[in-house]
C-alpha cells in the first residue's frame, strides 16, 4: 500500500434520511485529482424546468435504491431507472433528472472521471 493512502471505509446506506430532503444532498466519499466518487440522495427532487447538466467529466452512475428518470438530450423519452439500473454519460452529455422517488429515498453512488487527454 502506498505510505501516503489513507485506510477509509463506510456503509452507502449509512445516514440516509427517512424525511424528505429540502435539496438534494451530495456526499463525496472520495476525491483526487481527476476522480470523484459521491453518494447522492434524493428524495423527490428533479432538474429545474430548463436547466441541463453539461459536465466536463464523464460519469458513471448506478441507483442504489428508489427509482428516477433522466432526459438525455436528443432522445424523445425519459430513460426510467431501478435499483441496479447504471449509465455512462460521457462528458458533455447534456442530461436531466425529470424525476426520483421520494420515499423510499433515491439513493445514486456516482463516479466522475477526467476524460482522456
Amino acid at each position: 500500500m502506498n505510505s501516503k493512502a489513507r485506510l477509509d471505509g463506510g456503509n452507502l446506506f449509512a445516514g440516509v434520511p427517512d424525511e424528505v430532503l429540502e435539496d438534494e444532498r451530495f456526499d463525496v466519499l472520495f476525491s483526487q485529482p481527476g476522480t470523484r466518487i459521491e453518494r447522492i440522495i434524493s428524495t423527490g427532487q428533479r432538474t429545474a424546468d430548463g436547466d441541463w447538466y453539461d459536465q466536463s467529466d464523464d460519469e458513471w452512475v448506478v441507483l442504489l435504491t428508489g427509482a428516477a428518470r433522466l432526459r438525455i438530450e436528443g432522445e424523445a423519452q425519459d430513460r426510467s431507472l431501478q435499483p441496479g439500473d447504471w449509465l455512462l454519460l460521457p462528458a458533455h452529455c447534456r442530461h436531466r433528472v425529470t424525476w426520483t422517488q421520494e420515499n423510499p429515498a433515491t439513493l445514486w453512488l456516482a463516479i466522475h472521471v477526467a476524460p482522456a487527454t
